[in-house]
């Protein structure tokens, strides 16, 4: 059976349900089922997505909710508005240069959100528009495959402000793109567009903007044309030979983030990235 009947067989046999599936806080994350496919949307436009306390909270319980709902096969997760997301609220940066002390409180339930896109038994898929940038990065690795917009931008720019990616970013990225890859765009803190992106292996698909929703739901279908208990387990085994030492990276991205938290070149960064100026850094 083609993927198209395929797709369209399962959603006769699970209509929509229409309107939203409940998560912890509908104004910020509104979850949607298309058939066996359950959309997350990130919905705070108007902060260009920032990842705050609250959403990251909200996203969480989505995810746990679309991990154990039996009926849904595939999670997308999407952005609402221009970008997908500008990553973390600046505001909680601030704080956390304040208090370094408060650093692992600060990224615990981050990291605990974004694993669980990676450890369901179903497939998760992460579509970029306008921007991907930080954490939000992060999210998107922590998924199974990503489509991004042609001209859209991704990257994490954390040692421009004197940290690193420590949730999962430091980890993960070197099995998508390589250890060299991974060098470059973690050491030099650069965006690159969806072409690029595409180009090295950091995304699955790519799409001009006006076809972005097509492209995702082509990978959906192709996902949902085989056998979904299959498609979990091989999820499983395939993250488990190329990430085996998961856990102890994540715990050694805190450890490191711990002492670039407490420099004075984090102190400088974020300073200099309120006033919207080039740091100096010291090197301290």
């Amino acid at each position: 059976m083609g993927s198209a009947e395929a797709i369209e067989r399962r959603a006769r046999a699970r209509p929509d349900r229409g309107g939203e599936v409940a998560s912890r806080d509908m104004s910020i994350v509104h979850a949607q089922d298309r058939g066996p496919v359950r959309h997350v949307l990130i919905n705070r436009p108007e902060k260009r997505n920032a990842l705050n306390d609250e959403l990251v909270l909200a996203l969480r319980a989505a995810f746990e909710a679309a991990a154990g709902d039996r009926d849904v096969a595939c999670v997308v997760v999407r952005g609402a508005g221009p970008m997908f997301s500008s990553g973390m609220d600046f505001s909680a940066l601030g704080g956390l240069a304040a208090d370094p002390a408060r650093l692992r409180d600060f990224r615990r339930p981050i990291l605990e959100a974004w694993n669980l896109l990676e450890e369901m038994a179903k497939p998760t898929i992460c579509q970029i528009h306008g921007a991907c940038i930080g954490g939000a990065m992060e999210l998107a690795l922590a998924c199974d495959l990503r489509v991004m917009a042609a001209d859209a931008l991704i990257g994490m720019p954390e040692t421009r402000i004197g940290l690193i990616p420590d949730v999962g970013g430091s980890s993960r990225l070197p099995s998508i793109v390589g250890l060299g890859r991974a060098k470059e765009l973690v050491m030099t803190g650069r965006m690159i567009d969806g072409a690029e992106a595409h180009r090295i292996g950091l995304i699955n698909r790519v799409a001009a903007a006006d076809e972005l929703e097509a492209a995702t739901d082509a990978l959906v279908a192709e996902l949902l044309a085989c056998a979904p208990v299959a498609v979990g387990h091989a999820k499983r085994v395939l993250d488990a030979a190329a990430k085996p030492a998961l856990a102890a990276t994540l715990e050694h991205e805190v450890t490191v983030q711990e002492l670039c938290a407490r420099t004075e070149d984090f102190a400088e960064g974020t300073r200099a990235f309120a006033e919207r100026r080039q740091p100096e850094f010291s090197g301290r």
